[in-house]
């Protein structure tokens, strides 16, 4: 399926000389795996959401992600990001610094990233999705490391739901794929 996905992208003009690849759907859905094989066959980075979003901010770090990745990959520059800091889980503090290097092809891969303010910025929006007990399944199990991991993954499902819904994110898709056959 990802050379297939691969093919569909390298046919896309790019967006100011960039293809940025949009890898976006409701958490626990499978988008890390799909960017990661759409990245090997692109031979593109990825940027992932999770170096910005945190459990008490789901939508408020769009202006970091837009200001800091999103316009200076569309201006032909670096992008330059201050990373999310995960050993504050409940937080949003901060930590390093990181660079991704201008690219022909950037994939930015996580929740909300294809949402109403990339149109026309976006060379390929992708929807991942899976049924929400598969999605809270794969959560539980991937977030072991917090004793409140099941309250915060439902309170955080019923905010993506909204987002989503009120955004129609899903709906401007390029691709959907659902990936309950994935375990």
């Amino acid at each position: 399926m990802a050379l297939d996905v691969v093919d569909r992208i390298i046919a896309r003009e790019p967006v100011n000389g960039i293809r940025i690849v949009g890898v976006d759907g409701p958490s626990g859905s499978g988008k890390s795996h799909l960017a990661r094989e759409l990245a090997d066959g692109l031979r593109a980075p990825i940027i992932e959401i999770d170096d910005f979003v945190s459990w008490d901010n789901f939508a408020g770090w769009w202006p970091r992600f837009d200001a800091q990745v999103l316009t200076p990959l569309l201006r032909g520059e670096d992008a330059v990001y201050q990373a999310r800091d995960w050993t504050d889980w409940h937080g949003s503090t901060l930590g390093g610094w990181k660079t991704q290097p201008w690219a022909p092809t950037v994939i930015v891969e996580g929740v909300t990233c294809t949402r109403r303010e990339t149109v026309g910025r976006l060379a390929y929006a992708i929807w991942v999705e899976a049924p929400a007990p598969l999605r809270l399944t794969r959560g539980l199990r991937r977030d072991n490391q917090i004793d409140e991991k099941e309250q915060l993954w439902r309170t955080w499902m019923v905010e993506e739901e909204a987002f989503f819904a009120a955004d129609g994110t899903r709906e401007r898709a390029d691709l959907v794929v659902d990936t309950t056959r994935h375990g």
